[in-house]
């Protein structure tokens, strides 16, 4: 391996020296590359759409609009970055988005109809020729806003191209690979293929502009090795996305981090926002921020001063006192030994016994890892969501004036909290910030653990044979990673700045006779493509976090995993008009299903589970001496 390298790097040294002379030095051949390429895509459009009007076959149109597929895949480095929405015109995957490029946290989301290559695929798939042009028309005006957009001059910052590489390396690992933009399997490969030609390019082209800011040249070897390792694979059924991205993608990003961080490069762009520019690995628990589980003491970083506020959370968490009847806890429902949700039941008890809630208990671990919290997306903000669930009727039942009031009926309640207050001084008082602060600090701690397979991928171990089939055909045939994206196994995928949600038509029972009245998303953002839909939730600890779905519907993994295989609801003969999972049967065989499992597990974290505390802190107030640690229901 040692001396392949050695002679990778040489190799090149040569080609980047041949590079550099064939374009005289010139300083704008990064910038003439962009240019040149697009110019060969708006060709390669203006002939599939004269060719739509005219007489040309149905397979002819077809392979024209393959030609332009790869064309936008030469663009795609750039595009995907600088310009999300004019991309989607371009390349849209879905027929109808409410997701928000830039944080659905600061702007509320609106209807965008999917246009562009993947969808007119699907058209023409369907011999639907005139709805595959109508797909095909915008794309026009997205070269015309990318024509007028300043583009170009981020062309001539070197800023800018390392921040396309980064995501086109997140890309790699997340989604080029899965099928979740390319509607026929077959051509996944190929289509890396020429992709990964046309980054080596853009490569070249980089390094003769910018001399002065060269890329790693053992970066530029192992990614000819990628390049190698890739065009070797057989075909897509046998691809082996383990190897793909533990060997060549993640070391690439490792190698890449290095390099932005050592050269000092900025971003002015809010794709960037939520990227964590310090994580070496794609497998790093915090390679995004999602939330800010620290709330107003977000500027605490000494551990001393941390210790005590997690220490006020783990007493609150802890603590009926939250609760109306001063019976009910966080540790109610977010149970400690039970990874933080209830496996005992489908849904938890109501306030003061009045029923069932209608959706399952999610586990609290890695929650901080969602820029929507809720399985509705209803929050943005842990600390907005604790208090939604303190002050929630049908779960703990509190007003939101009377809880500081009982806490600081406790003197030791109030000493810690005056002691908190003056780590904040923006908030030098005690107040109702400090305590949801203090509780989403302190379970938000849970979320610092790594499974086996996170460490697999930075090679610090060895998974199995069995998991690593299990890990590819979760990537390709089962197409799980289209919705459970790397390296969180939730819906939130580079760059990492939204949730998805999905409709998955899942029943209120196992005979499928009819839907439940839980209509999800909807209840937050009406329309008819969020009814019945729910945020992709992590798949980390999976196999310890039964019952699964929103409503608790299934016990066991597999039950899940059949559920799938089958299509879901509509796959089951439910009428779901909006079901965004397909409903074709997967075909996965008992032993794939076994394979799949297997992976599953290696998903578990390392979580070192707490311990109650011993006592809680006395009150002032008769109707709160007697309170229970962990509450009595």
């Amino acid at each position: 391996m040692k001396f392949k390298l050695i002679l990778s790097l040489f190799l090149l040294t040569m080609l980047l020296f041949v590079a550099g002379f064939r374009a005289n030095n010139s300083k704008d051949a990064y910038k003439e590359g962009y240019q040149t390429q697009f110019e060969l895509f708006k060709q390669s459009y203006q002939e599939i759409m004269k060719s739509s009007q005219g007489e040309v076959g149905l397979d002819s149109v077809r392979t024209l609009l393959h030609q332009l597929r790869l064309n936008m895949k030469t663009m795609d480095f750039w595009w995907r970055y600088s310009d999300p929405i004019n991309y989607k015109l371009i390349n849209g995957p879905l027929p109808v988005e409410w997701e928000t490029e830039v944080f659905e946290k600061y702007e509320k989301p609106y209807k965008r109809i999917g246009k562009g290559l993947t969808l007119a695929e699907q058209a023409l798939d369907d011999s639907d020729r005139e709805e595959a042009e109508a797909l095909l028309i915008p794309i026009a005006s997205a070269l015309e806003h990318l024509v007028a957009d300043s583009l170009n001059e981020r062309l001539e910052s070197p800023d800018h191209f390392a921040h396309c590489n980064r995501l086109f390396l997140l890309n790699l690992a997340a989604i080029y690979t899965t099928g979740f933009e390319c509607p026929d399997s077959s051509r996944i490969l190929p289509e890396l293929v020429f992709m990964l030609k046309s980054v080596d390019q853009i490569y070249t082209q980089y390094t003769v502009s910018f001399p002065d800011k060269p890329i790693d040249l053992n970066y530029l070897a192992l990614y000819q090795q990628l390049r190698d390792f890739v065009a070797a694979q057989a075909s897509y059924v046998s691809f082996d996305h383990f190897r793909f991205i533990s060997e060549f993608v993640n070391p690439l990003y490792k190698l890449n981090s290095q390099w932005m961080l050592k050269q000092g490069f900025r971003s002015r762009s809010m794709m960037d926002y939520s990227i964590n520019k310090q994580a070496s690995s794609i497998f790093d628990k915090d390679i995004y921020f999602g939330q800010n589980a620290k709330g107003v003491f977000l500027r605490v970083n000494d551990p001393m001063s941390l210790k005590q506020i997690n220490d006020l959370g783990k007493l609150l968490f802890n603590d009926p006192i939250l609760s109306l009847n001063n019976q009910r806890t966080c540790a109610s429902c977010h149970k400690i030994g039970q990874f933080y949700t209830d496996t005992s039941v489908r849904s938890a008890e109501k306030f003061n016994h009045n029923g069932r809630l209608a959706r399952n208990t999610p586990s609290i671990i890695n929650a901080k890892y969602n820029h929507l919290i809720m399985m509705d997306g209803k929050f943005i903000g842990l600390q907005e969501q604790a208090l939604g669930v303190i002050c929630n009727p049908d779960e703990m039942g509190m007003q939101k004036d009377e809880i500081l009031k009982k806490i600081m009926s406790c003197k030791e309640y109030k000493q810690r909290l005056f002691a908190l207050a003056q780590l904040t001084p923006q908030s030098p008082k005690p107040s109702l910030d400090h305590v949801l602060s203090a509780l989403t600090s302190y379970y938000s701690e849970f979320s610092q653990y790594r499974s086996r397979f996170d460490k697999a991928m930075d090679a610090q171990l060895s998974l199995t044979a069995t998991e690593i089939r299990g890990f590819n055909l979760f990537m390709s045939k089962a197409q799980c990673g289209t919705c459970h994206f790397i390296p969180h196994f939730n819906g939130v995928k580079p760059p990492y700045v939204g949730s998805e949600f999905e409709v998955l038509g899942v029943p209120d029972d196992t005979a499928f006779t009819q839907m439940g009245t839980d209509s999800g998303r909807y209840l937050i953002n009406p329309a008819f493509e969020t009814a019945f839909a729910f945020r992709t939730g992590t798949l980390k600890n999976i196999q310890q976090t039964a019952p699964y779905m929103h409503n608790g519907l299934y016990k066991t993994l597999r039950e899940l995993i059949v559920f799938y295989n089958n299509g879901g609801g509509a796959g089951r003969g439910m009428s779901i008009a909006n079901q965004t999972l397909s409903s074709e049967k997967l075909g996965l065989s008992v032993k794939e299903i076994d394979d799949l499992l297997a992976f599953l597990a290696a998903l578990d974290e390392d979580i070192q589970l707490e311990t109650e505390p011993a006592s809680l802190p006395k009150s002032s107030q008769k109707e709160l001496k007697f309170r229970k640690v962990g509450g009595i229901y």
